[in-house]
């Protein structure tokens, strides 16, 4: 029987361990799941400012604020749940001084990103409320202008040293799942060819 077909599903089969490899080798050590990733640790250097660990126990909220200094440059915030329960939600409010509204934003999710356009040097105020049933502890990051970041522009930044080799397993996961289903294909014809042969005999 022709065994081409199992060869290049084995070969499939061999790029989808590598990257899942690559993957694991990249994630640090002590990350067991995604409540355990920190996005400061992550993406450190793209911040210009992050604040402490913050308690908001239900009904409550918190209150932080960042000024901006550059004209026409997106403002990247966010906010982490640390510890996040699935119930856990978040009700975030922006304004600046003169009580003007930057947005209002639920969050239900582990992290979350947005970015704000300013076009002048402004101060915004975050109130963070906490609308679920648990204390949650959370933490809000500010990078402005992020697109000029050094964890961005810097080739040996942690942020670029995880991402290149992530690149790398993700394209070799998606090759190896193709190559796999290519044999495996290969493999169900070579076998209906092998019995039709056998019946003409």
């Amino acid at each position: 029987m022709n065994k081409r077909g199992l060869i290049i599903t084995i070969v499939g089969l061999v790029l989808v361990g590598v990257s899942l490899t690559v993957a694991s080798s990249t994630i640090p050590s002590n990350v067991t799941g995604p409540n355990d990733l920190s996005m400061v640790a992550m993406f450190d250097g793209m911040f210009d400012e992050v604040t402490d660990e913050l308690q908001i126990v239900p009904g409550e909220s918190a209150y932080v604020s960042f000024g901006t200094s550059s004209y026409n440059s997106p403002l990247l915030w966010g906010i982490q749940l640390i510890e996040y329960k699935t119930d856990d939600k978040l009700s975030i409010t922006i304004s600046n001084v003169f009580g003007d509204s930057y947005g209002e934003y639920v969050q239900s999710e582990p992290i979350l990103f947005e970015m704000i356009e300013t076009v002048e040097s402004d101060t915004l105020n975050f109130e963070i409320k906490n609308i679920g049933q648990n204390t949650v502890h959370v933490i809000v990051m500010f990078s402005e202008d992020p697109e000029n970041s050094d964890a961005l522009s810097n080739p040996n930044s942690p942020l670029m040293n995880m991402v290149l080799p992530l690149l790398i397993s993700g394209f070799l996961l998606i090759l190896g799942i193709i190559i796999s289903i290519i044999g495996t294909i290969v493999v169900l014809i070579d076998l209906k060819n092998n019995l039709d042969n056998k019946r003409n005999y």
